[in-house]
């Protein structure tokens, strides 16, 4: 009682607005939906931000662009491979330290441990020995750091933050026994077998001496073998040493250096036109490491301990309920946020969500009800347009039947597409036949294919499933919302009408549903992707085989190859080569794209600050009280 009459009393807070799902971590490192998106921008701010920026043009759109936000605007070098960031003089952490270039490197380093098992990791592929130590790749001679199992007791000796001792060395050689055969990698037995093979590779390296000034290359080292196991045989004793890890050493790897406090060097592999936006997606935020450190995760994100550098901190948190913000008095540019409080609400249902924001209990909603949406539309408050999202079915394409291409498909043929969007979604959405938004106007998708259910039956038969006889039920996972149910109940009765497959439907909380598409524990999942940067590449490079944000099983090493030779492309060259790769990906459909987005909020008139704009980026820093000077 006394719990819930602490809400009665709470003082509202100035703006609030409605966040979907429960935030699943505050953890930019660990973070990967759009309902922690709203919420880090707000806590945290990276080198660089893109926000809204500019008037409205004819389609009522605003263009976002890059500023400065923790640093000014990069010096980029001739050959686009070099940036160069120097941090603005008083950035602080919200208890007022310095914020400085080392919490940037030691940030990004962290995001990159593989301990750490950030999915966005590959943001940082881009810089020069990122994509090494993630994946542990090694090549004799490189320089490399190997971490001694003596990490501090406090908080979590299984933490990868704070580190034991590390040595720093030139890897001499490493030896690996025959690797086992495995019938099944994916498996639990599989995965098990795979990592007891590779915790027996044994490194011999020549460990450097550390000096003051720090590591000294050039010297004598000391040769030293390392394991990753943990029982090391008696007769081996004294002679190999037990490691958590061996990996490249990445702070003295040339990708990322601070000659002063103030200073942040990145190297890239290949020029990346749209690196500075990444330096403002939430993956490439500083976390402050003696936060983290002190705390460990997820430790560090509860209100009473994290330390932020954005321009609002946690106040509090409640599950189901609601996230506080308020005004971080430390941020650089505090004097032009304007709203103290802010209430980020956990509210999932359309249909509360509208009924809360006509009763001025929220100020903006972001998700209403399918029902009303076109007369939702008409309303003066009503910020309507596209945005560069893409809705679509993921496929497991390791389970059967969906290991067959003509199954995928047929599948995909059998979706009237036209039929979701003007009976279902009702928001102007325009049906997808490719992965990348038709928005970006240097690229053109190649053209896929449409609803053609005649087709997929014969497809259907040449897989082994005349008139759908032996298919199996496909199990449709999705996150708990309306909206999604709706589209899964039509896609459901298109199946069994177009082929006569059935499906069921599997509905999850926001959390463990992440985990399942993580983990690739699902037959075919509901995603939607919102373009992290207005490039092609942002939905493209994330099919390539190993990468976090695949969950398909899907590997093509020519569609591989295309996306690393766009990666040193530039102009029209690399168009070309992201269209051949797009080609690839939508004649083998490791997804079934469904439909482009439109966004359609409803924002308080008493508000300014917010309009609609391709990126859907509304930072929360900007909202303010609508008085005369606002049209």
């Amino acid at each position: 009682m006394i719990w819930a009459l602490s809400f009665t009393s709470l003082p509202p807070a100035d703006f609030a607005f409605q966040n979907g799902d429960d935030v699943k971590t505050l953890d930019p490192a660990r973070a990967t939906g759009e309902p922690e998106h709203k919420i880090l921008q707000a806590l945290f701010e990276g080198l660089l931000r893109s926000v809204p920026t500019g008037p409205v043009d004819e389609n009522g759109l605003q263009s976002v662009e890059v500023v400065p936000g923790m640093a000014d605007l990069p010096e980029i070098s001739e050959d686009g491979r070099t940036y160069t960031f120097h941090l603005r003089d008083g950035m602080k952490w919200s208890n007022g330290t310095p914020v400085t270039a080392g919490d940037f490197a030691w940030s990004w380093q962290r995001v990159l441990h593989p301990e750490t098992a950030a999915e966005y990791a590959s943001q940082l592929y881009y810089v020069v020995g990122g994509k090494e130590y993630n994946t542990a790749e090694l090549n004799i001679g490189d320089r490399v750091e190997a971490e001694l199992r003596d990490r501090p007791a406090s908080p979590d000796p299984l933490q990868p933050f704070p580190r034991g001792t590390v040595l720093h060395g030139i890897l001499k050689s490493l030896d690996k026994p025959d690797r086992p055969e495995i019938d099944d990698e994916t498996s639990e037995e599989g995965k098990s077998l795979l990592a007891d093979w590779e915790n027996s590779w044994v490194y011999t390296v020549d460990v450097k001496p550390q000096t003051d000034a720090g590591i000294d290359w050039d010297a004598q080292g000391d040769l030293r073998r390392f394991t990753r196991q943990t029982d090391i045989p008696s007769d081996q004793q004294g002679e190999l040493e037990s490691v958590h890890q061996v990996l490249i050493d990445f702070a003295n790897f040339g990708g990322v250096e601070t000659p002063d406090d103030q200073t942040l060097i990145v190297r890239l592999n290949e020029p990346t036109p749209f690196f500075s936006y990444l330096t403002g997606f939430y993956t490439l935020f500083a976390v402050n490491p003696a936060c983290v450190e002190k705390y460990g995760a997820p430790a560090w994100t509860k209100a009473e301990n994290m330390v932020c550098n954005g321009p609002y901190e946690l106040e509090f948190r409640r599950i189901r309920d609601r996230i506080r913000l308020r005004k971080n008095k430390y941020y650089w540019n505090s004097d032009a946020v304007e709203l103290d409080r802010i209430d980020a609400y956990s509210v999932k249902s359309q249909t509360t969500a509208l009924n809360m924001y006509l009763k001025d209990q929220l100020h903006w909603a972001s998700d209403v009800p399918l029902s009303v949406i076109e007369e939702i539309q008409q309303r003066d408050d009503a910020k309507v347009g596209v945005s560069l999202a893409v809705y679509f079915y993921r496929l497991n394409t390791t389970r059967k039947p969906l290991d067959d291409v003509q199954v995928r498909r047929a599948l995909n043929l059998a979706i009237d597409k036209q039929q979701i969007v003007s009976e279902v979604t009702r928001a102007g959405q325009i049906p997808a036949q490719s992965i990348v938004p038709p928005y970006l106007t240097q690229y053109q998708s190649p053209e896929g294919e449409s609803y053609d259910p005649e087709r997929a039956r014969e497809l259907l038969a040449e897989a082994g499933f005349p008139g759908g006889r032996g298919m199996p039920t496909l199990s449709i996972l999705y996150n708990t919302s309306e909206s999604h149910r709706a589209i899964a109940e039509v896609i459901q009765q298109q199946w069994q009408n177009n082929l006569n497959v059935k499906a069921s439907l599997e509905n999850m909380e926001w959390g463990t549903y992440l985990d399942k598409v993580f983990t690739m524990d699902f037959t075919i999942a509901r995603g939607g992707w919102n373009g992290d940067y207005p490039d092609p590449n942002t939905f493209l490079d994330m099919w390539t085989t190993g990468n976090s944000h695949n969950s398909t099983g899907w590997s093509s090493p020519e569609y591989d190859e295309l996306i690393a030779r766009s990666q040193a492309a530039s102009g029209q060259e690399r168009m070309d080569l992201l269209r051949q790769a797009e080609s690839i990906f939508l004649k083998d459909l490791p997804v079934i794209p469904l439909y482009f987005y439109t966004r359609t909020n409803l924002f308080s008139p008493q508000y300014a600050g917010f309009e609609p704009n391709v990126m859907d980026q509304h930072p929360l820093h900007l909202i303010r009280k609508r008085d005369s000077t606002d049209e």
